[in-house]
């Protein structure tokens, strides 16, 4: 079953369904527009299986909007119509906010069709509650954000004063390394941390031997590859050092 105009007849009949019954159109993103949407859906499915295959009309190039509006969508035969229509409706409507929702959401050739006997004022008042939800959603995903970036400074700056507690940098790092014993190379795991001081790159991995560490290690043009032991206060450091950087 081609499920392209099962789902472009969904679409039309559940606007035509909320402005029969109540006036309006929720936003597509809306739990009840979702709803009577997925209802309509399988309406739509049945109705095919009872006529046959539907033929989908013809994908159009869609006219570029000299206003840089979100391009409708919609039947070919309508979208201009319908672009004329918002253009007008627009016009008519002060409130920049205002305007830029629709613009940006009502992408619906056939809301702005099936509106556009409604003069302005009631346009607006029926609308109104729904820009009112938009605004208090945007709203809450604003202060979820901030208190998302908030919380995430904050872990940051502890690691940070964690670090800075434990006198970790990147040279007591390789200090600790250059001192521990040498043991023969073992076949690489999971990378733990990438060091770097003046010429020297040491990159720090785990083992299947989970008392040894692998270390490659290039400087002045040379590499070597060795093995030391697994001091578990030198792995808690590269842990935590790892995470500052991430966090910077």
């Amino acid at each position: 079953m081609d499920l392209k105009p099962v789902r472009e007849q969904a679409i039309e009949a559940t606007t035509r369904f909320f402005w029969d019954h109540r006036g309006f159109v929720p936003d597509e993103d809306s739990e009840e527009w979702e709803a009577e949407y997925r209802r309509q859906f399988e309406l739509a499915k049945e109705r095919q299986k009872a006529a046959g295959p539907l033929v989908p009309a013809p994908d159009e190039a869609r006219p570029q909007d000299e206003t840089g509006w979100v391009a409708l969508r919609g039947a070919p035969t309508e979208i201009r119509w319908a672009a004329s229509l918002r253009a007008e409706r627009l016009r008519e409507i002060a409130d920049r906010d205002i305007r830029h929702w629709l613009a940006t959401t009502w992408t619906r050739s056939k809301s702005w069709l099936d509106t556009r006997e409604l003069p302005t004022a009631i346009f607006l008042e029926r609308i109104r509650p729904h820009y009112r939800e938009y605004r208090k959603t945007m709203d809450e995903r604003a202060r979820a954000a901030r208190a998302e970036r908030a919380a995430q400074a904050a872990a940051a700056a502890e690691i940070r004063r964690q670090v800075e507690a434990a006198g970790i940098s990147v040279e007591g790092l390789i200090e600790l390394i250059d001192i521990a014993e040498r043991l023969p190379a073992l076949p690489i795991k999971a990378k733990l941390a990438e060091l770097e001081a003046g010429e020297r790159q040491l990159r720090v991995f785990d083992t299947a031997d989970p008392a040894v560490l692998m270390v490659l290690e290039k400087s002045a043009g040379e590499r070597s590859e060795y093995g030391i032991e697994r001091d578990p206060g030198l792995v808690a450091d590269l842990a935590l050092f790892v995470r500052a950087r991430a966090s910077a």
